[in-house]
């Protein structure tokens, strides 16, 4: 199980940091193509969610595997599973569709399942 639980946290944290990277240096043009969400949101909001998913990514990462402060790697999970609920309502509210939400609920739950895994029977022991 540990092993599972490193691959979800590993996809989880590449998937979150590419997306907050994209989301950081690429312009509301850039971004309007891809993701219809940044036409309806100021710039100032899509950088936060970017800088959250950001350190989400390292923070199911790299506590881990360097050994300081693990207990955090459950917490950057429900942090980023908090953020892709957000998104699923965001696809949901603006009347997407589920296909548009896909994404989100497949992060949602590897977010959730490194959290499960990470707080109980498989949690970093000190």
């Amino acid at each position: 199980m540990n092993i599972a639980l490193w691959i979800a946290a590993g996809l989880l944290g590449a998937i979150m940091l590419i997306s907050g990277v994209i989301k950081i240096f690429s312009s509301r043009e850039q971004l309007e193509k891809n993701m219809e969400w940044v036409k309806d949101s100021k710039m100032g909001f899509v950088r936060l969610v970017a800088l959250l998913e950001i350190l989400g990514a390292i923070g199911v990462i790299l506590p881990g595997a360097v050994g300081v402060s693990p207990a955090l790697v459950p917490w950057a999970a429900m942090g980023l599973a908090l953020i892709m609920a957000g998104a699923i309502v965001l696809h949901i509210q603006r009347g997407e569709g589920l296909k548009a939400a896909l994404p989100a609920i497949v992060l949602l739950a590897l977010a959730v399942f490194v959290a499960w895994g990470r707080f109980g029977a498989y949690a970093f022991v000190s």
